[in-house]
């Protein structure tokens, strides 16, 4: 909405955090050579030096085994690193032969033409739309059943490839998710088997198939809600990642995954839930009255029962069930302990913890009741605020963007806003640039800082005396005189400033602490309105 000039005043609606964007496809598979260096045998593929394309795609139409192990052989060499061969493979006919052959008896074949479609269609369009056409997919589908991990690896490798292509990441989905959650999420993710340990295979094999989820996710609402509602898929991402921080493995590539899948199928989730599920969580009450009155689960906002309910176990919530179950893992209160421990526990991996504040911002954002009640756990039971400020001296800005987004939504919740101030004042602005002209923090990282700046300005003055105490009137006006470059992001950023400065402006017993501090009316008055 559009800010007015009271005290009521507010900057727009809070934003989300945005799907994370696909990878680029993943590396390319093996060089037949490079195998055969770290020590696997020569065998059947004596030959393959007299071979040249065309026979090699022969190789694949014949009865004998050992031909079609060489053709496919060859074909994975030859397309390894040259793209002029990955193209005549496909114009003569090539990825055909090739798919005919995922789901040979021979299982050294398959794991020849599915190795060689691997190197086949790395970082060629028409080649992937080939393979489409020819009716890869539910032949690699079919040949997940198998209980082979070379044979794992590639087709997982080859589905991480095709779905980095936005245009069949919905049509992947829609053929790959149920097996790829039955044959690999949910037997390696540990979900059925307490202690299980993944093989060094099974975390390559893990690290494709969550790859390919990640991209998957990022799509559109219809692959999210399909996502969501595949049986097990939740869950065993939620489980591996808890089992990988018990384990102190937070940095591992498979963490980084499936974190950014819990993001993006976070993403919109309260407008994306069924109807049943948001009326449930939204309670009886909620169109009765603002939303102010009403009881959050185990938090009541008034009496001398909030103040003895207030820490008691997450059990109180008749919202959700006791142990969450496949999708409600999203928005249950335990999953804001999961996040709160990859924040505290990622020390590396600044992806992870970004997908991480990326999560808790998405679960927290807007005006529903169960963003305030997440929000709610996240400030008075997980303790979160010193997480969030220790992760706020990063450099990186994509991170910052999330964690102050995160704590953007968190200050609109909170029902102490003094204490909050108090907290977290002196560090925001900190983080302040000194002027408009600085390029970091981005103007999106200034625009959050502004909003909980706000948030807490507009209902505690010691918000408004600590943002003067800790020098926070130079840059909020610098910021605000900035509106000359014209620059989308940085009139927003202006505009922000400009906000919170005439907010600041009503708390009357404030003026002569901003007078000795050398700004009078002009500085806060809003130019913009």
């Amino acid at each position: 909405m559009d800010a007015g000039y009271g005290m009521a005043q507010r900057q727009g609606t809070i934003s989300r955090a945005q799907s994370i964007k696909s990878m680029h496809s993943v590396g390319r598979g093996m060089d037949v050579f490079g195998q055969m260096e770290m020590g696997a045998s020569m065998g059947n593929l004596s030959g393959i030096n007299s071979l040249d394309m065309p026979s090699a795609v022969q190789h694949l139409r014949e009865e004998d085994h050992d031909l079609q192990v060489l053709g496919a052989a060859y074909i994975q060499h030859e397309c390894y690193s040259d793209n002029n061969a990955k193209n005549e493979v496909r114009h003569l006919k090539g990825i055909s032969e090739l798919v005919k052959l995922f789901n040979s008896e021979n299982q050294e074949v398959q794991r020849y033409a599915t190795g060689a479609t691997r190197n086949v269609i790395y970082e060629n369009m028409d080649n992937k739309v080939a393979l489409i056409e020819e009716g890869g997919i539910p032949q690699l589908v079919e040949a997940l059943k198998e209980k082979d991990d070379e044979l794992h690896k590639n087709i997982t490798g080859i589905l991480w490839n095709l779905s980095s292509k936005d245009n069949l990441k919905e049509k992947l989905a829609k053929e790959t998710l149920p097996e790829l959650t039955e044959n690999i999420l949910i037997p390696m993710s540990g979900k059925d088997t307490d202690g299980y340990q993944q093989t060094a295979s099974e975390v390559d094999i893990f690290y494709n198939t969550t790859g390919c989820l990640r991209n998957m996710s990022s799509v559109n609402k219809q692959t999210r809600q399909h996502m969501r509602e595949q049986s097990g898929l939740v869950d065993s991402l939620v489980c591996y990642i808890k089992n990988s921080l018990d384990d102190s493995k937070a940095e591992d590539k498979g963490v980084e995954n499936a974190m950014c899948v819990l993001r993006n199928l976070s993403y919109q989730l309260y407008g994306e839930m069924s109807s049943s599920t948001l009326m449930r969580l939204e309670g009886p009450t909620r169109a009765q009255g603002s939303g102010k009155g009403d009881a959050i689960g185990c938090y009541t906002p008034q009496g001398r029962k909030a103040k003895n309910r207030k820490n008691q176990d997450i059990s109180t919530f008749t919202e959700v069930a006791r142990v969450p179950k496949g999708s409600e893992w999203l928005w249950h209160p335990l999953i804001v302990g999961v996040y709160n421990r990859v924040l505290q526990e990622c020390e590396i991996n600044s992806t992870t913890r970004e997908a991480a504040a990326g999560a808790l911002q998405n679960i927290t954002a807007g005006d529903s009741r169960w963003a305030s009640v997440l929000s709610l756990v996240a400030l008075e039971q997980e303790r979160i605020l010193p997480q969030v400020q220790n992760r706020m001296q990063t450099s990186n800005d994509l991170e910052l963007r999330s964690l102050t987004g995160f704590l953007r939504n968190l200050s609109r919740h909170a029902r102490d806003k003094n204490d909050m101030a108090s907290k977290v004042v002196n560090n925001l602005v900190s983080k302040l640039p000194d002027d408009g002209n600085q390029k970091d923090p981005s103007s999106d990282v200034v625009v959050n800082i502004c909003g909980v700046l706000n948030n807490l300005v507009t209902s505690s003055s010691i918000a408004a005396r600590d943002i003067t105490y800790f020098d926070g009137l130079p840059k909020l006006t610098s910021i605000k005189t900035m509106t000359g470059t014209c620059s989308t992001g940085r009139m927003k950023a202006a505009k922000a400033a400009s906000t919170v400065l005439s907010n600041m402006f009503q708390y009357k017993k404030l003026h002569k602490s901003y007078k000795e501090k050398g700004y009078g009316r002009q500085d806060f008055v809003d130019m913009m309105i």
